[in-house]
């Protein structure tokens, strides 16, 4: 995941932030919005870690899986179906029912 799915779901993260960090503060969290240098900067700080490990130790937590939280956000849901939009046929509606696909 990059940097930009975090910010722009900042709240969404705080679990999987207080997984790899327990000891971070959600106060502190909703402080820093999704700012890439106050996260790293805050990190730094708690973990007593010099800023280029710490710089490393989120690539690596980036490296990981997007939260569900994230993944489950209805925003999501609604992109990716305006996406598929090009595979329906012409005079269809991308957002009709269609029950042959399982759709409830």
């Amino acid at each position: 995941m990059k940097w930009h799915h975090v910010q722009e779901n900042w709240s969404a993260f705080f679990d999987a932030i207080l997984d790899k960090w327990p000891d971070a503060d959600e106060i502190e969290l909703e402080s820093i919005d999704g700012d890439q240098r106050a996260f790293l900067t805050y990190i730094a700080e708690l973990t007593g870690q010099e800023l280029s490990d710490t710089r490393e130790e989120i690539r690596e937590w980036l490296a990981g899986e997007l939260p569900s939280d994230v993944v489950m956000d209805p925003r999501h849901n609604d992109h990716s179906i305006s996406l598929s939009g090009k595979y329906v046929p012409e005079g269809e509606e991308v957002y009709d029912d269609d029950s042959r696909f399982g759709d409830d």
